[in-house]
């Protein structure tokens, strides 16, 4: 009877010994949290449902918390707080007013990141802090095409999936100069193989020429920025190479870890 008493003891010792270690470190722990934005205050693409199920797909396969909105209130310092990175996804014109526009310069410096997604490069043009987050802006887009698309850095997370060049068709972006001079380049366009002409009433374009980038990274701001020109097409958001590119990108602007 004193020996069924012991046992009894030790394994309510261990019970309570697993309880106590499990409210410790929660199974259900994710890896880092992203806020999903997809404000559209312009051009609002049909790929945007597409694109939101992708990340939340992502989340799933890799184990992270992915919150959607198109609510800009989202945007206080308070709730931000809770989130490794921000994602513009899709978004377009200006989305945030100064108190917003404050409060997320204040998430990024406090060493958090940003992911911006295709028409992330059309979004807040008359904010300066932003166009150096995002690096580039968008001028104008010929038709979409197929065209060679070339990888430049094959150690960024994401692109180890990626051949070193392939064929890709987009809705190809010509963007206007660098607002930052730390971008790294991930992915390139070649002209030779598509036509980049594009001209929209008095908005003309011939292309980047010889160098035409497509995506970028960069630390900024005490933060972390990653850019893709990909997303266009709503078909982009089913393929496995785009979606290990784009969660390279977001896996590397919350956690700033690579695979190198």
């Amino acid at each position: 009877m004193k020996r069924q008493n012991n046992k009894q003891r030790i394994l309510l010792i261990c019970a309570s010994f697993i309880m106590a270690l499990t409210i410790a470190t929660p199974l259900s722990a994710k890896q880092f949290t992203a806020l999903v934005f997809t404000k559209t205050a312009g051009w609002q693409h049909d790929s945007i449902p597409a694109a939101v199920s992708a990340v939340n797909y992502l989340s799933q396969l890799h184990d992270f918390s992915a919150v959607h909105t198109s609510d800009a209130n989202a945007f206080t310092s308070e709730n931000l707080g809770q989130f490794d990175v921000v994602v513009f996804l899709l978004t377009t014109g200006d989305v945030l007013n100064e108190h917003q526009q404050s409060d997320f310069q204040k998430f990024i410096r406090s060493g958090k990141g940003y992911v911006g997604v295709h028409s992330a490069a059309d979004t807040e043009y008359d904010w300066p802090w932003y166009q150096g987050l995002v690096g580039r802006n968008f001028v104008t887009h010929p038709a979409v095409q197929s065209a060679k698309v070339n990888v430049l850095d094959p150690g960024f997370p994401g692109s180890e999936y990626l051949p070193s060049r392939f064929l890709w068709t987009e809705e190809y972006y010509n963007y206007g100069p660098e607002h930052s001079d730390s971008l790294n380049y991930l992915l390139s366009v070649d002209e030779s193989t598509y036509q980049p002409q594009a001209e929209w009433d008095e908005v003309k374009s011939s292309g980047m020429g010889d160098f035409h980038p497509l995506a970028w990274y960069q630390e900024y701001d005490g933060g972390r920025a990653f850019y893709t020109g990909f997303g266009h097409l709503s078909t982009s958001y089913t393929n496995a190479m785009f979606l290990s590119h784009l969660y390279g990108g977001i896996y590397w602007a919350a956690t700033g870890k690579g695979i190198e």
